[in-house]
């Protein structure tokens, strides 16, 4: 079977590419928000290359990031040692299934833009979420994003999504496939990145997979870990949920 983990090191090199074209910083206000409401320290679960987590540092937050991707974290760590507040932040390679902190070291736990459905077996984010209840202190917070509605997307085969330049005089076209296992509730991206820098071309491939979760069924989920969901947003704004919406958003605290 496919583990969730995979494909993530190959991904890193394009992943800001490729975020900065389709999601880009629509989420960052957000959290920004969220975790401007906070005075200790915040815990990003699969902080990857530091989209959300240098943001986050700018505006003053102390930050923890982890992530099991070490290609993932060594452009993370690039951001860090760039950024005048990079002091703010501290990366951890490490499993997010079992944290490797303190019991209520954090004031706020965040898990934006689907890293939980990276998870693709029950017992992997039970065990997540359970280690996230355990982190968090007496009426601490938690926030999470999934990808709204994978069940709905259209299965295709090798289309051009995107095309552009990275870098310095780089060519990038991203032809990508997605096909779904319904029975298992499982969405497969097969990704392959042709890189052109004049006459020299490089191909990169690999498959990133993700579990289809509704948000009735994490919301569920949080309580069986010990968790309050106090809000479900449908847009980073914070607007109502339903199904149709933009953004699937979910809020939830540990009892006090």
């Amino acid at each position: 079977m496919h583990e969730g983990w995979q494909g993530w090191d190959d991904y890193a090199p394009f992943y800001d590419w490729e975020n900065a074209r389709t999601q880009g910083r629509r989420d960052v206000p957000f959290w920004q928000r969220l975790a401007s409401n906070v005075s200790g320290v915040v815990l990003e679960l699969g902080c990857g290359t530091g989209r959300i987590a240098m943001p986050l540092a700018r505006i003053g937050v102390s930050l923890v990031g982890i992530d099991r991707s070490s290609e993932m974290l060594a452009h993370a760590r690039r951001r860090v040692q760039r950024s005048p507040h990079g002091h703010q932040v501290r990366l951890v390679r490490g499993d997010i299934r079992h944290l490797p902190f303190a019991d209520a070291s954090f004031e706020l736990v965040i898990a934006p833009y689907g890293i939980l459905q990276s998870l693709l077996r029950e017992r992997d984010l039970g065990e997540t979420l359970e280690a996230v209840s355990r982190a968090l202190g007496s009426g601490g917070t938690f926030g999470l994003e999934l990808v709204a509605d994978l069940p709905s997307w259209s299965e295709y085969e090798r289309r051009t999504s995107l095309r552009g330049r990275r870098g310095l005089g780089a060519r990038v076209t991203l032809i990508e496939s997605v096909r779904q296992d319904r029975q298992k509730g499982l969405t497969f991206f097969d990704q392959e990145f042709v890189e052109r820098r004049g006459r020299i071309t490089r191909r990169r491939t690999f498959t990133l997979a993700f579990r289809s979760l509704s948000v009735p069924q994490m919301t569920r989920r949080l309580v069986k870990a010990g968790l309050e969901v106090t809000a479900i947003l449908g847009d980073y704004r914070g607007g109502p949920w339903d199904r149709r919406a933009e953004a699937w958003i979910v809020l939830a605290k540990k009892a006090g």
